[in-house]
């Protein structure tokens, strides 16, 4: 019998007010996993509500006793990192054993990380035209922050805005994506045994267009995160106008293979860049440029790699690397841009196609596809699976263009042996982030990561202290000492 879930509101664990409920379901099986509350505004409203009334007496505690709440965060979730890791596996896709272990510890780092940096949030004393005046800059939290997440990483990338604003001292309303949604009631469950006032952080489950947009819009949100794709991102910027906001959004992670390379460094680059979390990230390697000089090797190198490393098949199974697709709209879209590459000239040259064989239709094989050009969906949208598009340039020169000429600014790498022009590039190319000689994939959680300004890849940096921008503000207070 599947599990039911609740919604945590206010320090208490509720049902929707409606009544209403969903179907969780397992992306490998199709099985229906547990019931989920089904959000409505009127949930959202009573959890900002709630936060309202928490946050100011949040705000006020000390640093130190709110960074010693987000280490009992940390403990609980490291208490309970079997049972997350499984319900990753059971309610993402994620396989058991390659990656959802590791993006609970990854989770439980971000809640010991945010506790360090609460004490850390020091202000300025600046001088005073006045030799009678004092000066005293504050860092003080925003107040509510509500959080939109994805599917594709259900418990980090939440947590990279949630933890540091709750310990700046913001009370936080999170929206998650409702096809992990018990992903989210899991981490939830970790951050009420940390016995946080109620109203401090919440949790309201349901569809985005209900649920999210309450907390882009509603007046009780005094800033608002969004992790996710570029089209619903520049819909909350809409909604949540004249809000603080962190947006982080789209990628094609542009991957440049220079004739220098070292090719088995490149084609290792290129597994975790393109097959990890069965290439659905924002930073996965979607558009591949290869020079001309080395394009054949490496694509015949990349092939044998792809059939000896990458696993496709259950998450449970300890030999599996891949797991399926999360839901229809990744897979067919997933499909249709290969399907369109090969109407148009492209050769795909390993996989290509669904592999149901593997428990349901969302399983994808790895696949790779030469020849990509300009004119093609797959080298113009995010397709967010397990594909490799790989062109062929013929100077470092023409990589810099390709890539600057893309609206995505998110984040980008190269493969060179000559770190001159490796920093060349880094200087030169329009992203928020460069990797010289390691995969788009890669990336540290403390480190400031985000879009260039101009792209269609968000605003602001989350990573360790430099999410303190956004979800704090500084308040300037003088005091006459004469």
């Amino acid at each position: 019998m599947a599990d039911e879930y609740s919604m945590f509101i206010d320090g208490a664990w509720t049902a929707s007010e409606s009544g209403a409920e969903f179907d969780a379901t397992s992306p490998s099986t199709g099985e229906v996993i547990g019931t989920v509350p089904e959000g409505t505004r009127e949930d959202v409203r009573r959890a900002i509500d709630g936060a309202n009334r928490a946050w100011p007496t949040w705000a006020a505690m000390s640093a130190f006793d709110r960074s010693a709440a987000m280490r009992r965060i940390g403990a609980a979730i490291e208490a309970r990192r079997d049972d997350l890791a499984r319900t990753l596996a059971l309610d993402q896709g994620k396989p058991l054993v390659a990656e959802a272990r590791d993006e609970v510890e990854e989770l439980i780092v971000y809640f010991y990380m945010a506790g360090e940096d609460a004490v850390r949030a020091d202000g300025l004393l600046p001088p005073s035209v006045d030799a009678n005046k004092r000066v005293l800059v504050q860092r003080v939290p925003r107040g509510v922050v509500g959080v939109i997440s994805p599917w594709n990483w259900p418990y980090t990338m939440p947590a990279e805005i949630v933890a540091p604003a709750l310990a700046y001292g913001n009370a936080v309303v999170l929206a998650p994506a409702p096809t992990t949604s018990v992903c989210a009631v899991k981490l939830a469950e970790c951050i009420a045994e940390a016995d946080l006032p109620p109203g401090v952080f919440n949790l309201v489950t349901g569809p985005g267009p209900v649920v999210g947009d309450e907390v882009a819009t509603n007046e009780g949100t005094h800033a608002v995160g969004f992790i996710g794709s570029v089209a619903t991102g520049r819909r909350v910027a809409e909604r949540a106008a004249g809000k603080e906001l962190l947006l982080e959004m789209g990628g094609n992670g542009p991957l440049v293979v220079l004739e220098d390379a070292d090719l088995d460094r490149a084609v290792e680059g290129t597994l975790t860049a393109c097959f990890l979390n069965a290439g659905q990230s924002c930073t996965a390697g979607e558009r591949v440029l290869v020079h001309r000089d080395v394009h054949d090797e490496y694509v015949r190198r990349l092939g044998e790699a792809i059939a000896a490393r990458i696993r496709l098949g259950d998450p449970f199974e300890d030999e599996t690397t891949m797991g399926p697709l999360n839901n229809t709209g990744v897979a067919d879209k997933t499909e249709r841009h290969v399907e369109d590459a090969a109407s148009r000239g492209a050769n795909v040259a390993v996989g290509g196609k669904r592999a149901p064989q593997h428990g349901s239709d969302l399983f994808f094989e790895a696949t790779v596809v030469d020849g990509v050009t300009d004119d093609m969906e797959i080298a113009r949208e995010e397709t967010f699976g397990p594909v490799v598009p790989v062109s062929a340039i013929d100077s470092e020169d023409e990589a810099i263009a390709i890539v600057n000429s893309s609206p995505y600014g998110l984040l980008s790498a190269i493969f060179t042996r000559d770190l001159r022009r490796g920093l060349r590039y880094a200087e030169a190319v329009r992203t928020g982030w460069v990797n010289v000689n390691e995969g788009t994939n890669y990336w540290e959680s403390h480190l400031p990561f985000g879009g260039r300004a101009g792209s269609a890849s968000g605003v602001g940096r989350v990573g360790g202290r430099f999410s303190m921008e956004r979800l704090t503000e500084l308040k300037t207070i003088v005091v006459d000492v004469s």
